[in-house]
């Protein structure tokens, strides 16, 4: 198998036509995060890249993100939470959640910086890797994707980088790329 680093031209800045059958819910989050209305044709400045796309054999390819702590607070729990029932992801949403009600570590400057002209104001870059992540959980099974897998920093803190490191991520990937 391999890992691709490039990012399909239908997510890397998703509008209404790219959003297709999920314009509405992707709205509806984005009006959640922000109080305003996605416009249907996003900015140029409003570019995303994926942590990757696993190809394995035959198999319909993947999206692969990888979520540090600043992935993991109120903005990115609110999107979860509108997640259709029994939504497809290769990760435990019922252990996403619960980690996400806190408020985000930095409340203002570098990761929490304004993002205009979609994530204006306090939380700005918060809000906007939320609503980046939930259109990577989304939009992919529509275009004949597997469900997204999300590996997160909880995960694999204290023994990526150990000798058993290897093992111990096959393992991971084996219980996610089994839901």
């Amino acid at each position: 198998g391999s890992v691709e680093t490039t990012t399909p031209d239908w997510l890397n800045r998703p509008g209404k036509v790219e959003c297709g059958k999920r314009w509405p819910l992707v709205c509806a989050i984005y009006h959640d995060l922000t109080g305003l209305e996605l416009p249907e044709v996003m900015p140029a400045s409003n570019r995303r890249t994926l942590d990757g796309i696993l190809r394995l054999g035959d198999a319909k390819p993947r999206v692969i993100e990888v979520d540090e702590t600043q992935h993991f607070n109120q903005y990115r729990g609110m999107t979860l939470r509108r997640y259709p029932a029994n939504w497809p992801v290769a990760f435990d949403l019922h252990d996403w959640i619960p980690r996400c009600r806190d408020e985000p570590k930095q409340k203002s400057g570098g990761f929490a910086k304004p993002m205009p002209p979609l994530f204006p104001g306090d939380g700005g870059r918060h809000r906007q890797r939320a609503f980046r992540d939930a259109l990577a959980d989304l939009l992919p099974p529509d275009r004949g994707y597997l469900p997204t897998l999300r590996i997160a920093e909880f995960e694999v803190k204290g023994w990526l980088g150990t000798a058993s490191a290897r093992e111990r991520m096959a393992a991971l990937l084996e219980i996610k790329l089994a839901l």
